[in-house]
C-alpha cells in the first residue's frame, strides 16, 4: 500500500501568522493533535504540533537552567528556546524541519521515517502542494480495513504445516531446524528447543495466524545457552 491509500485528502492546515492561541484552539475543536503550517502561497513551511505547546510561558512551563549550564550552551539556543516559549504567531513556534513523502511513498517507508524521527504525521506533497496528510491513526484504519478481509482458511492439515514451516524459513529468529510441527484436525502441535523465551511467544503467533489454526500447542524446551541446561515446561501451553 502507499501513502494515496490511506492518506486524509482534506488536509487542515494553520497559516503562519495565525495566533498561537488560535492555533491550539483549532486543533482541540478539530480533534487533531497537530497541523501542518502553509503560507499563502500554498507552500509548506512548517509543522505545528502538541509538543509544541509543552514549554510555553502561559502554563509556565518554560525551561529553566543553571547559570553555568546556559553559559555553556551559549545565548544562540537559549534564545532559540526563548522564541519557541514566548512566541505568540505559529511561524514562531512552529518546527521548520520537515520530513515530508510523496503520493507513491509504500506504507513500509513512511513507517519507518516516522520511527527514525520519532514523529506522528507525515505531509504528503505533490512538487510544493500538499495533497493529504498520514498519521498514526491513518495506519490504524488501514490495518483495521486489512484485517476485516479474512483470507481463506487452509482446507487440510498439511497446508497448514507447509505455510508455517514456510513463515519459520523466512524468519531469522526462528529456530526452524530445532522444530517439528504436527498439525492434526487443525490443532497445532510445536516440539523442539528454543534458546530464548521470547521465541516461544513468536512461534505460537505464527501458528495462530495461519488460517484454518483452531488451536496451538506448545511443548517447546527451553535450553539456556550459556550452560546448555534444559529446562523442561512445566505443563503444556495451549493458546486459542
Amino acid at each position: 500500500m502507499k501513502a494515496s491509500d490511506v492518506m486524509t485528502r482534506a488536509v487542515i492546515s494553520a497559516d503562519p501568522d495565525a495566533t498561537v492561541l488560535q492555533a491550539a484552539r483549532y486543533m482541540l475543536q478539530h480533534h487533531i493533535s497537530g497541523l501542518p503550517v502553509i503560507d499563502k502561497a500554498g507552500r509548506l513551511v512548517g509543522i505545528l504540533s502538541e509538543g509544541d505547546f509543552l514549554r510555553r510561558r502561559e502554563t509556565q512551563t518554560e525551561r529553566k537552567r543553571s547559570r553555568w549550564l546556559e553559559f555553556l550552551m551559549g545565548p544562540g539556543k537559549i534564545a532559540a528556546e526563548y522564541t519557541h516559549s514566548h512566541g505568540s504567531k505559529v511561524a514562531e513556534v512552529m518546527t521548520t524541519d520537515v520530513h515530508t513523502v510523496s503520493a507513491d511513498t509504500t506504507l513500509e517507508d513512511i513507517v519507518e521515517l516516522m520511527e527514525r524521527h520519532r514523529i506522528k504525521r507525515v505531509p504528503v506533497l505533490q512538487g510544493n502542494k500538499v495533497i493529504g496528510i498520514v498519521t498514526r491513526s491513518n495506519l490504524m484504519h488501514a490495518m483495521v480495513s486489512l484485517a476485516r478481509t479474512e483470507p481463506k482458511a487452509a482446507k487440510d492439515d498439511s497446508t497448514i504445516r507447509e505455510k508455517l514451516l514456510a513463515e519459520m524459513q523466512k524468519e531469522k529468529w526462528a529456530p526452524a531446524a530445532m522444530t517439528n510441527v504436527v498439525v492434526r484436525n487443525g490443532v497445532v502441535e510445536l516440539w523442539g528447543m528454543i534458546v530464548d523465551e521470547r521465541q516461544r511467544e513468536a512461534l505460537k503467533v505464527a501458528a495462530e495466524n495461519i488460517p484454518g489454526v483452531k488451536l496451538v500447542k506448545d511443548h517447546m524446551v527451553w535450553v539456556e545457552p550459556t550452560s546448555g541446561l534444559t529446562i523442561e515446561p512445566k505443563e503444556d501451553v495451549v493458546t486459542h
